[in-house]
């Protein structure tokens, strides 16, 4: 269980239109970074010491100061800036998850464990389950209505112990059936809310990876990295969004103290790589041996990674 404090279940879509707020006319959908090239300085820029350019798959592309690979785990600016050694680490565990809707009565139960979320391992098969709410009848609008009903995020995780019958198969209705295989000896209030998922239902499955924060060389400040981009690590401690919002606002703060004079650019990106790799390597690896613990139910104590207070200091 997580401790009771004040919590808030964001929206993706929505916290994405409040983001855009001031700056929509200014954000291009629908490019595909395909290539970067460091241009020569040409003495209108901050430090006069060159511009980058940002391809795309399209064929266009933009010249700016200053490229800041925000594209998750997959980054092509990552690819860019450390070409032998981009590529994830692909942890051992496997992971697919599908929503449903349940009336308030069904949803009950779910809410007086957790009225957001839990999550556990079964003791003897190391199968994990995810139970969150994604929806109330108040955000969804179905409030005081027939229809009224929760949107409830279920998701099953377990470990790759046979190479063949572990990995996830393919289509929505084997995956259905896989997660309601690997539920069967859960309590029935919890087998039951994956039994309810209809074999039509979508269901997703999310590459366990990870990408411990390594060195590279920024150009002279020109290219660098921030949240799953710089430090890709798994959601088992609940820290890659909170890292990725810190990032932002140092790096911000960097930006902002070359503009005012004070500091060079090429200093301000180092500057932001040094707190960012201090504070988001052990994250990282922190996030993997909770993945690890998550599965492993005898193994778990006050110890474990998945449990172990997070504790983050900024400057």
């Amino acid at each position: 269980r997580i401790p009771p404090n004040e919590r808030r279940r964001v929206n993706r879509e929505r916290l994405r239109k409040a983001l855009l707020r001031g700056v929509a006319e200014h954000v291009r959908w629908g490019r595909r970074l395909t290539g970067v090239e460091l241009l020569d300085g040409n003495g209108d820029g901050i430090d006069g010491d060159g511009d980058v350019r940002a391809v795309f798959a399209d064929g266009s592309s933009v010249d700016g100061r200053l490229l800041v690979g925000a594209e998750g785990s997959n980054s092509q600016t990552r690819r860019f800036l450390v070409p032998d050694t981009f590529r994830n680490y692909q942890l051992p565990v496997r992971l697919v998850g599908a929503a449903i809707d349940l009336r308030p009565d069904e949803a009950q139960p779910l809410r007086d464990i957790d009225p957001l979320l839990f999550q556990g391992c079964h003791p003897v098969t190391g199968n994990f389950l995810w139970i969150s709410m994604l929806e109330t009848p108040d955000t969804n609008g179905s409030a005081g209505t027939p229809d009224a009903h929760y949107r409830i995020q279920v998701i099953v995780s377990w470990p790759v112990r046979d190479p063949e019958a572990d990995e996830v198969p393919d289509g929505d209705a084997a995956r259905v059936a896989e997660m309601q295989r690997r539920a069967a000896d859960f309590h029935p209030l919890l087998r039951n809310v994956v039994d309810a998922i209809p074999p039509t239902a979508s269901v997703m499955e999310i590459a366990l990876q990870d990408w411990p924060c390594q060195q590279w060389d920024s150009r002279g400040g020109r290219v660098t990295l921030v949240g799953d981009a710089a430090h890709a690590m798994t959601m088992y401690r609940g820290e890659a969004a909170n890292h990725g919002i810190l990032d932002a606002y140092i790096l911000a703060r960097r930006i902002e103290e070359v503009y005012a004079g004070g500091k060079a650019r090429a200093e301000a990106i180092v500057e932001y790589e040094e707190e960012m790799r201090e504070r988001a390597a052990p994250a990282v690896l922190l996030s993997r041996q909770a993945c690890l613990d998550a599965h492993d139910y005898h193994g778990l104590n006050e110890n474990s990674a998945v449990l172990k207070r997070r504790a983050i200091t900024t400057k």
